[in-house]
C-alpha cells in the first residue's frame, strides 16, 4: 500500500510561531507511519518556506521558548498554483517531492486567517481544516462576533477601534464597565491581550494591542466559568464532551497556556449537568456552522452563574501541544490522538473530492 504523503506545514511569520512548532512536533510524533509519510515544511519568521529531514528539522523541542526550525540543513521550497502538491526548490539542487494532503499547523496571521488556505486551494491540494472564508472569519474577532451576534448567538459586549483611533476611557467604561480585556483583533494564544482595571493600565494595554494588529477589540470581562468544546466534521459536524479551563493566573494568558505547567487546571470532562452538556455541544456546532467552518474547531464559551452561555471565540486551528484541550477532549470522547489525525485527513480528502466534482465551465 502506498503511504499518503502528509505535508505538515508549521511555523509562520506570526507571534504564535513557537506554539505552532510545539503543535507540529506532537502531530509528527503521533502520525501513523504505517499509513502516512510525513513531509515537514517549516515557515521561518521571515516567511521563507523550508523543507528538512524529519529527524533533525526541529531544535530544542523540549523547551517551548527555544524550540526552533533547523535552517542549516534545509532546502528553500515553494508551492505554486496548480502544482497538485508538488514542491518546487528555490535554491540549488533538484527536488522531487510532492504531498497528497497538507496539514496546516499554523496559528495567527498568515497561517490561520485564510491566506495559506487560499494558496493551498490555488495549488490544488487537499488540506486539513477550514477553507478561506471560515479561516478569515475565525481569525478576525470583530467580524466573528458580529456574525455570531447577527445569528442570535450571544457574545460579550465589545467595541472595535482601528489604527490611529484612541479609545475614550470614559465612554468605554460607560459602555462596557470595568474590568475589560484589550485584544488585537487578529491574533490568538492570548498574545497581546491585557486585562485592565483602570485608565493608566488601559492606555498601556491599547498600545500593546496595537503592536500586533491595526485593529483592536475592547471587550467586557465576563464573570463565569471558561468552557471549551471541540468540533469535528464538515457538513455534519460532531461535538466533543466539554472541558473547563481553571486558570491560576489573572486570566488564561500565553504563559498559562504554553509555558507554565501549573498555569491552569484543565478539567475534562467539565462538571456540568447532562442538560448543560447538551446546550454547550449544540451551541458549539451552531457556532461552527455559522462561521462556515470545516474539519476542526474549538469553541470557547463563558458560563455565567445564571446559566447563560456566551461564545467568546472559535479557533479554526486549535493547539495540538501535549496540554492542548482539543485533542484531549476528543480522547475523552472516544477518539484517540492517532484516530483524530486520521479523521482530519479523511475530512480534507472528502472536501477536496467534492470540490473537484464541481463544474468549472458553463453548459447550456
Amino acid at each position: 500500500m502506498n503511504k499518503i504523503r502528509v505535508g505538515i506545514l508549521f511555523g509562520g511569520k506570526s507571534a504564535e510561531h513557537e506554539i505552532s512548532l510545539l503543535s507540529a512536533k506532537n502531530i509528527i510524533d503521533t502520525l501513523d507511519r504505517n499509513n502516512y509519510e510525513p513531509v515537514l515544511i517549516g515557515i521561518d519568521k521571515s516567511g521563507r518556506w523550508l523543507m528538512g529531514e524529519p529527524s533533525r528539522f526541529l531544535l530544542n523541542t523540549s523547551d517551548p521558548k527555544l524550540i526552533a526550525i533547523n535552517k542549516a540543513d534545509s532546502k528553500f521550497v515553494a508551492l505554486v498554483p496548480q502544482s497538485k502538491g508538488r514542491l518546487t526548490c528555490l535554491g540549488s539542487g533538484p527536488l522531487d517531492k510532492a504531498v497528497d494532503v497538507v496539514f496546516p499547523v499554523l496559528h495567527g496571521p498568515l497561517g490561520e486567517d485564510g491566506t495559506i488556505q487560499g494558496l493551498l486551494k490555488l495549488a490544488n491540494v487537499p488540506f486539513v481544516g477550514a477553507g478561506v472564508l471560515g479561516s478569515a472569519v475565525g481569525m478576525d474577532k470583530d467580524v466573528m462576533k458580529r456574525l455570531l451576534r447577527d445569528a442570535g448567538i450571544p457574545v460579550p459586549k465589545f467595541m472595535v477601534f482601528s489604527h490611529g483611533e484612541k479609545p475614550d476611557f470614559t465612554s468605554m467604561v460607560q459602555t462596557l464597565g470595568l474590568p475589560v480585556f484589550v485584544k488585537p483583533a487578529n491574533l490568538g494564544s492570548s498574545v497581546g491581550i491585557t486585562k485592565t482595571k483602570d485608565e493608566t493600565s488601559f492606555r498601556k494595554a491599547v498600545q500593546v494591542a496595537y503592536r500586533y494588529d491595526t485593529k483592536i477589540l475592547i471587550e467586557e470581562a465576563i464573570l463565569g466559568r471558561e468552557i471549551e468544546c471541540a468540533v469535528l466534521g464538515n457538513d455534519q459536524p460532531n461535538a466533543s464532551v466539554p472541558g473547563e479551563i481553571i486558570p491560576s493566573h489573572e486570566f488564561y494568558d500565553y504563559e498559562a497556556k504554553y509555558v507554565d505547567e501549573n498555569g491552569a487546571r484543565l478539567e475534562a470532562p467539565a462538571k456540568l449537568s447532562p442538560e448543560m452538556v447538551k446546550r454547550v455541544q449544540d451551541l458549539a456546532i451552531h457556532t461552527f456552522k455559522t462561521l462556515n467552518c470545516e474539519g476542526m474547531g474549538r469553541v470557547d464559551m463563558f458560563l455565567k452563574a445564571d446559566g447563560t452561555l456566551l461564545v467568546n471565540e472559535l479557533n479554526t486551528i486549535p493547539g495540538f501541544t501535549k496540554i492542548s484541550m482539543y485533542p484531549r477532549l476528543w480522547a475523552l470522547s472516544g477518539v484517540s490522538y492517532t484516530q483524530l489525525i486520521d479523521k482530519l485527513i479523511e475530512l480534507a480528502m472528502q472536501r477536496f473530492q467534492r470540490e473537484q466534482d464541481l463544474k468549472t465551465s458553463y453548459e447550456l
